[in-house]
């Protein structure tokens, strides 16, 4: 039977990329120059930090390093959760991103509903961080995919791992 998987993964290294443009571009941006502007990737944690003198800058960090990413790895911006923003020593703050991986369960049961709502001829399980899709035909796993990536707009989603 042909199935495939609805997976999420973070593409690190396409990341890592755009921030080293963006990091690029602070350094080289007069306004930020003698500042504490700056961004942090930590792969391990999966973590996103932005720094900065003030909210205004956190913002102006943000509109250099959003578009490097949508750039690099489209739908990327929406992968990244956003933590407040917080006061260190003095006047600079920073913000985290932490970087969402994998299909949550309620997006997950949101998507298995969905496929089963459409009353296609698949069925869908959840599998840990994923979402196992299995059909007897080709056309209506494509049809499928089509469907959910119609509907889920808010975390991008790929369609792997098919296997006939």
């Amino acid at each position: 039977m042909p199935s495939f998987d609805f997976t999420s993964e973070a593409d690190m290294v396409a990341m890592k990329n755009a921030i080293d443009v963006a990091s690029r571009q602070i350094d080289n941006r007069y306004d930020f120059k003698g500042t504490s502007a700056k961004i942090e990737l930590n792969e391990k944690d999966k973590q996103l930090t932005l720094w900065g003198d003030s909210n205004f800058q956190l913002d102006q960090i943000k509109d250099i390093i959003f578009p490097a990413l949508e750039k690099k790895e489209p739908e990327s911006s929406k992968r990244l959760d956003a933590q407040k923003i917080e006061s260190v020593s003095g006047n600079k703050v920073k913000q985290v991103f932490k970087i969402k991986s994998g299909i949550e369960s309620e997006l997950a049961k949101r998507i298995v509903k969905q496929i089963k709502d459409a009353k296609l001829k698949v069925q869908a399980a959840i599998q840990g961080e994923a979402v196992r899709v299995t059909g007897t035909k080709r056309d209506d796993l494509q049809e499928c995919i089509a469907m959910i990536r119609k509907s889920i707009t808010d975390f991008p989603i790929k369609a792997d791992n098919f296997r006939d």
